[in-house]
Order: structure tokens, then sequence, then C-alpha cells
């Protein structure tokens, strides 16, 4: 599913338009971006949780030329599912 496919749902099981729904979904996306950058972590009782992860500097080796080089350590956003997206 893709963000127009996810519009297309919601604005059809919550009843609104498309503009209203792509509005409430872009609205919550940056809400959990901001608690994510500011907070550090964002819970979704029974959905999931987003958190930060930091990634040590860690060395590697460039595909093309075969030579090692260094990757910079970095920040990246983990997302751990909660019981309420249990597939069965």
């Amino acid at each position: 599913m893709n963000k127009t496919e996810l519009v297309s749902a919601v604005a059809k099981q919550a009843n609104l338009t498309q503009a209203q729904a792509k509005a409430a979904i872009d609205a919550a996306l940056d809400a959990i971006a901001n608690g994510i950058k500011e907070e550090g972590k964002v819970a979704l009782l029974g959905f999931g949780t987003f958190s930060v992860n930091e990634r040590p500097a860690r060395e590697g080796i460039n595909p093309a030329t075969k030579q090692k080089i260094q990757i910079p350590a970095k920040k990246v956003v983990k997302f751990k599912a909660g019981a309420q997206l249990e597939i069965k």
C-alpha cells in the first residue's frame, strides 16, 4: 500500500473527503516525525513504537573500487510492532 492508497482507505473508512484524509495523514506523520526528533521515541499503544537507534561508525568496502571506506556514525529510526499489528 502506498500513500495514495492509504489516503483513499482512510477517507472511505472515516467518511472523509480525499483532501481531509490527506491532511489528517500528513498531520499525523508530521507529529510522529517531530516526536521522534524532540523526544527520541513515539509509542502508539497496540500499534507500535518508533524510536531513535544510534549506529556506530564502521569500516565498509566500496563495491565499485573495492577500497575500504569509513562509514560515519548516524542515527536511524527503528520501529517495533505492537500487538495489533500481529499477522495471523
